[in-house]
């Protein structure tokens, strides 16, 4: 017998085939927790289950998916999904009638007296994260009536129902009655907070306990307000759109906008109500990319939205299922391309309605990820700064001395930049709120990621109303962002982010998440699995991920992590030891999916596929 010596290269591409085929296959053909949802009628999923049953409830009433969707947005604010009826409400919404994608912007701004001079002589470095000083104004009453009164069907007497149900009592669910007790302190600091949230004050718990029935009257006064200003419009012969606009000039013009701006000022807030006469819902054209056939909208630069379709771009130019799904290099270049495309989020990002503008038609432009994509070697950069854009569309950069050495200056301003990732730098980095995707056979699509007057939150007077705490996502420093520095009127850069794809020019998915910062890094990675590494909709929102920190916070301290990653417990040692040698300082967690929903068009069948997430509370029906 002959023993042929076998090449130290034959023995190298046998064994990355062999690596590549382990990281591929299992995830191709695992078990999810939670089963793929199918209907042949509509879908709807949102962060609780309590939330998609309102969304079923309309459904059965004969609603669309933008009807749907309105009610769960509000059965989930009035259950305090960790968020309330003064946050703010980001759509995408396709009309299959005009086969167009449509954007909702229904962030609050910042009010009167909210500039950069003022935080900083209230000696702060950023807005507060917490108080009357962190709210912009309320955006979810306006978005919810506009979405409903532009491309639903029912009334709003029909689609608040749920909501103003649970607003009479409801068994309040142990993760927001526990988060209660754990803000008791702070939420005793604002009386009309203290009212709602703590029934049981002067006793051990003061909090509700999990199943009480938990009472918010003023709330449902609000809401029937709002009922009653529809119902009366349409009694005295008006439009069911000029009735929704009774409900929301009520909100913001009427008796609710009194209260409200009375109360917020004696709490020490800064919104009157000439700020809320003035805010209006914005009806925009949403940003897209095309990537290998498949057109991926977000929203404008007001959120993070279009990092995602950056990372797109720039991923565009690997061949990511040849590295194997989270094989070492594919990890590897997934978080270098959303370092660069982060590192252009944190300076370029703002509102697009303030100068200066930004440059978004280079940024998104495919010749300007190729250069990015240049800059991804073999090992981790920390200092990953943002490109210059302007010359992909033809200007010249104004602020080019900015950018030599931006991250490394910004991390000698950040008060924390080192690796370690810390609970308390977690809890404000992946905080998160609710997502809600709905779908229905006539083709209406839809995607939502309301956030904001989370628990702790100020409430405003006897209206209910939770007030959102998106203040703290602008900079008072215009080194840090020149396009997101807080003035009056001026939407903060969120991040939160809804998505929608089409394919052929029919609609494909809608996907969403929670979760501060890591939303779009946990979208993109649902996109991947499906185009990329052929999972169904389940496995793609169970699938593991990565998270990378190495970009700025967008709440507290707006803390930086250069070389930060979190992977999953089970990630085999080989690929720990490669990502180690390239600069990573990893930590482990034992899930990293993230609280992913999304449904998605099977075309073929004429079908809809439900992708409800096993990270939380995630819920789905369809039918």
């Amino acid at each position: 017998m002959v023993i042929q010596k076998i090449s130290p290269l034959i023995l190298q591409i046998f064994f990355a085939f062999v690596v590549s085929a382990c990281l591929t296959l299992p995830v191709l053909s695992q078990q999810t927790q939670k089963p793929v949802l199918h209907g042949k009628h509509w879908m709807a999923i949102t962060g609780k289950p309590l939330g998609a049953t309102a969304g079923a409830m309309i459904f059965q009433q004969g609603g669309n998916a933008v009807d749907a969707a309105c009610a769960m947005l509000a059965a989930t604010c009035t259950m305090w999904d960790v968020l309330s009826w003064g946050g703010e409400t980001q759509a995408l919404i396709y009309n299959p009638h005009t086969a167009e994608v449509i954007a909702i912007n229904a962030l609050g701004v910042a009010p009167t007296g909210a500039t950069a001079e003022f935080y900083k002589e209230e000696g702060l470095k950023f807005p507060p994260s917490y108080g009357p000083l962190s709210a912009v104004t309320p955006g979810t009453p306006g978005g919810l009536i506009t979405m409903l009164a532009k491309y639903g069907k029912l009334s709003l007497k029909e689609v608040l129902a749920p909501a103003m149900e649970m607003a009479n009592g409801y068994p309040i669910e142990a993760q927001t009655a526990n988060a209660i007790e754990s803000d008791k302190e702070m939420i005793k600091e604002w009386p009309y907070s203290q009212k709602v949230f703590l029934p049981h004050l002067g006793e051990d718990r003061e909090a509700p306990s999990a199943g009480e029935i938990f009472e918010q009257h003023d709330l449902l006064a609000t809401l029937q307000k709002l009922v009653d200003a529809e119902q009366t419009a349409l009694a005295a012969g008006k439009t069911r759109e000029e009735a929704l606009q009774a409900a929301y000039d009520r909100f913001y013009l009427g008796d609710i906008a009194d209260e409200m701006t009375r109360s917020v000022q004696e709490q020490g807030g800064l919104i009157r109500k000439s700020d809320l006469a003035n805010w209006e819902v914005k009806i925009e054209s949403p940003l897209h990319v095309n990537y290998k056939g498949i057109d991926v909208y977000k929203l404008q630069e007001w959120t993070q939205g279009p990092a995602l379709l950056q990372s797109l771009n720039i991923l565009e130019n690997f061949d990511l299922k040849g590295m194997g799904f989270n094989s070492a290099n594919y990890i590897h270049t997934l978080y270098q391309a959303m370092n660069l495309a982060f590192a252009d989020r944190d300076f370029y990002y703002g509102d697009p309605a303030f100068s200066p503008k930004s440059p978004m038609q280079g940024l998104l432009s495919k010749t300007y990820a190729k250069e990015r994509a240049k800059l991804i070697t073999q090992s981790n950069d920390p200092w990953a700064n943002p490109g210059d854009p302007y010359p992909f569309q033809n200007e010249e950069n104004p602020f080019k001395s900015q950018l030599e050495n931006y991250s490394k200056n910004y991390y000698e301003y950040s008060e924390n930049a080192d690796a370690k990732v810390s609970d308390s730098f977690l809890k404000d980095f992946t905080a998160g709120t609710t997502s809600i995707v709905t779908a229905d056979k006539e083709g209406w699509l839809v995607s939502v990621t309301p956030s904001g007057g989370w628990i702790p939150a100020v409430i405003a007077g006897n209206t209910g109303i939770g007030l959102s705490q998106r203040m703290q996502s602008f900079v008072l420093d215009k080194e840090v962002n020149p396009f997101n520095v807080v003035a009056p009127g001026k939407r903060p850069r969120v991040t939160l982010t809804p998505s929608l794809a089409l394919k052929d020019g029919k609609p494909l998915m809608a996907f969403a998440v929670q979760g501060g910062d890591t939303q779009d890094q946990n979208l993109l990675q649902l996109f991947l699995n499906m185009v990329e590494f052929d999972m169904n909709v389940q496995q793609a929102v169970e699938a593991p991920n990565i998270n990378s920190y190495q970009m700025q916070a967008a709440f507290g301290n707006h803390e930086i992590k250069p070389g930060a990653l979190t992977l999953q417990s089970e990630t085999p040692s080989w690929v720990r030891r490669d990502l180690q040698s390239r600069g990573y300082k990893m930590d482990f967690r034992e899930r990293t999916s993230g609280p992913i929903n999304a449904i998605w068009f099977d075309w073929e069948h004429g079908t809809l596929w439900g992708g409800a997430s096993n990270h939380g509370e995630d819920y789905g029906i369809g039918w």
